[in-house]
């Protein structure tokens, strides 16, 4: 469902009006309402002490800034829809990890290419095998999600394995004139880099002209940096590119783009537009 300025304030509106303690919702959505809040000045108004967040990759430094701006604790938490939906596993108070339901599911990690199974520790693709479920039992599904598992006794108490946040999909990683990228890679970057000149919203754009790749990602001004000169906002620019390069070893045109200028989406954030035609 698109986001607009009526709707958003009317769900904040109600948050407030509940008294509501819990927000359950994808990150890049709760990093929209922190900014309207914001805008609004309502923080003082809210009631809310965490957050549940999932269904999209985020980073310990989104979560950072969704707690400052949400003043709560923010979990992570996993699911699949062909699995059971959320629940699968999630985080304790510790926020070191996923706790996996190994009562209802058996984790694994493979090899993304060979399907061998890989070490403890190891990072790869995660595999799960379905317990309890009756109406549509599962063995060893692929997940298509790159993580690895900690089996150590979690502070919290508990001994069920967690999984660590993963990084990317092996089927959402983007090979760039023969490099891997991962878009959590990029906005790791981004939440980095001149804080409070930027926003995390970003989006990256791929395509190839002449045979070649092209790689562009287009980020968000801040409204402080969108009404400064453009001999600063060439510098921000020129900060991300090098960056970028630094971490993924290619290099990236960065567009410094007008305040929300990229449109939101209240589900999964559209991060990855790939016009190639391979």
């Amino acid at each position: 469902m698109p986001i607009s300025a009526g709707n958003t304030a009317l769900q904040i509106q109600t948050m407030i009006d509940f008294k509501s303690t819990v927000l359950c919702c994808t990150p890049s959505y709760a990093m929209y309402l922190g900014e309207e809040i914001e805008k609004l000045g309502v923080k003082d108004q809210l009631s809310l002490k965490c957050g549940i967040f999932g269904a999209e990759p985020w980073t310990e430094s989104m979560r950072a800034q969704i707690e400052e701006k949400l003043g709560i604790k923010a979990y992570d938490i996993y699911g699949l829809s062909e699995i059971m939906g959320p629940g699968v596993s999630y985080e304790c108070e510790c926020q070191a990890g996923m706790h996996v339901n190994e009562d209802n599911f058996i984790p694994e990690i493979i090899d993304p290419d060979t399907g061998e199974v890989l070490p403890e520790g190891a990072t790869g693709e995660l595999v799960f095998t379905t317990l309890t479920k009756q109406g549509f039992p599962l063995i060893r599904y692929r997940t298509r999600d790159i993580c690895s598992l900690n089996y150590e006794p979690c502070a919290c108490g508990r001994t069920h394995i967690r999984m660590n946040k993963p990084s990317g999909r092996s089927d959402d990683m983007l090979i760039i004139r023969g490099v891997n990228v991962f878009p959590s890679q990029i906005e790791e970057v981004l939440l980095k880099v001149s804080v409070g000149d930027i926003t995390p919203n970003y989006q990256i754009i791929v395509d190839r002209v002449n045979n070649n790749d092209t790689f562009d990602v287009n980020v968000e001004m801040s409204e402080q940096l969108f009404a400064d000169d453009v001999k600063s906002i060439e510098k921000i620019e020129k900060q991300i590119t090098a960056e970028l390069r630094s971490v993924l070893g290619i290099g990236a045109k960065v567009h410094l783009v007008n305040p929300k200028s990229i449109e939101r989406s209240e589900g999964k954030a559209k991060r990855v537009i790939d016009r190639r035609r391979l």
